[in-house]
């Protein structure tokens, strides 16, 4: 800021007003140490500055994710960051690869970095282990799952309601043998999904003792080992439903490893990006991560700035978006 202050011929506190956007400059000195400041690559040095200002504030946010790779977690990422930018603030993303070990470690890494607040995930079984008593009052939000041990803001998807929707498409179809193909029990996303679907096929009269299932699928590999294992069974469905896309990924490997593409229908739960230009469409059923993320993002800074409302669980609901895998009938 001295050498800002030197080049542009003015002081110090005046370089500081500039760059922080505070009345009292002249537009004629406002542009002379904007252009040194460019000359000389400077930035403002927004976390030392909160130190400075009575809010104590950094302007950024931690948001800790499953995975930033998977499709879902960065439509949330992307949704977050258009809504905050606007505000100045900055997002910093972390994976936690469903691993409680890691999501306990990244949340202390936020800390202390001094984020302003959080949007998490949860992974562990009881997030109060994980966000340290003497941090209780910063502003957190859960997405995709809600949290255990604390209460806090959460926007999550009907996920059980999803896989109902998903077992009574494929059965109006005609389909009476489906298999269901899901993530790891462990996580509550997974096991409400698999609730709903099993749930919704007891109700439409299908034995649920027959359904064949396959879980603790994370990953497009095993998804596809597992569903080659199904089909090529002695009894194979006609059907399947898989739980999030990286298991759909694995499922439609699978079905064009085995030329069944076009025989055996295919419903998964999260939509992605060209699931319209496969062979055939692929049926979702849709999350809408981007508004997960924007309403994470509305809901943290509501209470970064003073909001005191109970906390509450958000409701996003799911979509079922039909596009040709789902709608094959089963041979007659």
């Amino acid at each position: 800021m001295r050498h800002v202050a030197a080049l542009a011929g003015v002081g110090i506190k005046t370089v500081s007003r500039v760059m922080n956007e505070e009345p009292g400059v002249s537009e004629s000195t406002r542009e002379k140490v904007l252009l040194a400041s460019k000359q000389l690559n400077y930035e403002l040095d927004v976390t030392a500055g909160s130190l400075r200002r009575s809010s104590r504030r950094t302007q950024t946010v931690g948001l800790l994710l499953p995975s930033v790779s998977n499709p879902f977690s960065a439509e949330i990422h992307r949704a977050m960051e258009d809504a905050l930018s606007l505000k100045g603030v900055a997002v910093f993303a972390a994976s936690l690869d469903d691993e409680p070990e890691r999501e306990e470690a990244m949340v202390r890494a936020f800390l202390g970095r001094r984020v302003d607040g959080m949007v998490l995930t949860p992974i562990a079984s009881n997030q109060a282990h994980v966000i340290p008593e003497h941090s209780r009052d910063l502003p957190v939000v859960f997405i995709d799952r809600e949290p255990a041990g604390l209460t806090a803001d959460a926007v999550v998807t009907d996920n059980a309601v999803g896989g109902a929707k998903a077992a009574r498409h494929l059965f109006d179809v005609g389909h009476r043998k489906i298999a269901y193909l899901g993530d790891r029990t462990d996580i509550q996303t997974a096991r409400e999904r698999r609730r709903g679907f099993i749930d919704a096929l007891g109700e439409l009269g299908v034995s649920t003792a027959s359904v064949p299932v396959r879980e603790n699928l994370h990953d497009v590999e095993s998804a596809r080992l597992a569903a080659v294992e199904i089909l090529t069974s002695s009894d194979p469905p006609t059907a399947l439903f898989s739980s999030q896309n990286l298991v759909t990924f694995g499922c439609m490997r699978a079905l064009r490893e085995l030329g069944l593409s076009h025989t055996v229908a295919l419903v998964g739960f999260d939509d992605f990006t060209l699931s319209d230009m496969m062979d055939p469409g692929v049926t979702v059923i849709a999350q809408h991560p981007e508004k997960i993320g924007a309403l994470a993002a509305e809901r943290l800074m509501a209470r970064i700035e003073g909001d005191i409302q109970p906390p509450k669980t958000y409701i996003i609901e799911t979509t079922l978006i039909i596009r040709g895998s789902g709608e094959i009938r089963p041979a007659s």
